[in-house]
């Protein structure tokens, strides 16, 4: 019998501690249902941005929060997916690149600040975000940098509009094997329980209680420890239990939110650089050989010291060998 994946790993210790979530929020159903609302009130409201100019967009299926920071040609810092993530994770990267730069760090639509409408979240909403984003915000071609899930979204508006950008960094990328895939049955069924008005929101905030993102943070992002403090831990908490965020989580738990971007590989044509941490787990650096198959010229950075999110553990060296690759890049 062949050995799990990480990924796959990943996946089934995902679903068992939703399953969990979702035994205690079938029991909460006959008592007063009022502890999930005590947990939302509990956990406050997620504080403004101190860092970059705060802007708006207003899209069409709701309004979009993002940080404008420096001048010069610009880059689109996109953010990966998981419990209370959003543009934070860019901030020490995007503050160092200011200084040449022009940018723009979103929280994506369900995510952060920006509004988390009641809707079906997937992958092509995010792609047609980007793109309109790329189109009427940045309005110029643009380096775009992506983490995690986002990156394939990135190479699908590379792929399809190129006049709207100029070369693409994907951050331990997922688009490949088990994360292009459709939800399976065991994800469907698990997503569907999750949008259960009560018992699928006890079951999140379970798995988004402090402890769980703390071990989230600890054992499938961060490589080092000690970067996952308590004020890092409080942010994600707080985003995770705002008004509408269990939307967007909930797809992106179940897989409503991948984006297969093997078929469309080959046919990439702008210069592309890839980012990993040297402990990332999930894709690990030893993924990267995958995407080199079908990117033969692109350049690999391996992070000494990272995981999935080298641009937070390590901003410095990041943004000076990102900023070697937009060196080279044409007009």
């Amino acid at each position: 019998m062949a050995a799990s994946s990480p990924e796959e790993i990943q996946r089934n210790e995902r679903r068992r501690r939703l399953a969990k979530g979702l035994l205690i929020g079938g029991a909460a159903i006959g008592l007063p249902a009022l502890v999930n609302a005590w947990v939302r009130r509990r956990a406050g409201r997620l504080p403004p941005p101190t860092w970059g100019r705060p802007r708006h967009f207003a899209w069409s299926y709701g309004e979009i929060a993002f940080q404008q920071l420096g001048e010069g040609p610009p880059i689109l810092l996109l953010h990966s997916f998981g419990p209370g993530h959003d543009s934070l994770e860019w901030r020490g990267a995007a503050e160092l690149l200011a200084a040449r730069h022009r940018i723009f760090a979103p929280d994506l639509l369900g995510w952060g600040h920006s509004d988390k409408p009641a809707l079906t979240y997937d992958g092509e909403l995010y792609v047609q975000l980007i793109q309109d984003f790329l189109e009427d915000v940045v309005g110029e071609r643009a380096l775009l940098v992506a983490s995690g899930l986002s990156a394939a979204y990135a190479v699908q508006i590379a792929v399809d509009q190129p006049q709207l950008v100029r070369g693409l960094g994907l951050v331990c990328p997922l688009g490949l094997d088990l994360h292009g895939e459709e939800p399976d049955f065991k994800d469907a069924l698990l997503y569907r329980l999750m949008r259960l008005p009560v018992m699928g929101t006890a079951a999140l905030n379970v798995y988004t209680s402090r402890a769980g993102i703390a071990s989230h943070l600890r054992g499938e992002v961060y490589a080092a420890q000690e970067r996952v403090d308590a004020a890092l831990v409080e942010h994600h908490y707080r985003a995770s239990h705002g008004s509408g965020a269990q939307g967007a989580l909930a797809a992106y738990l179940a897989g409503y939110l991948n984006h297969s971007v093997r078929s469309v590989l080959p046919r990439l044509a702008l210069p592309v650089w890839l980012g990993w941490g040297r402990q990332a787990k999930s894709p690990a650096v030893d993924r990267s050989d995958q995407w080199l198959k079908y990117l033969p010229d692109a350049t690999l950075e391996v992070f000494e010291g990272a995981g999935s999110l080298p641009h937070a553990e390590v901003p410095a060296a990041f943004s000076r060998r990102l900023e070697a690759m937009l060196e080279e890049l044409p007009e």
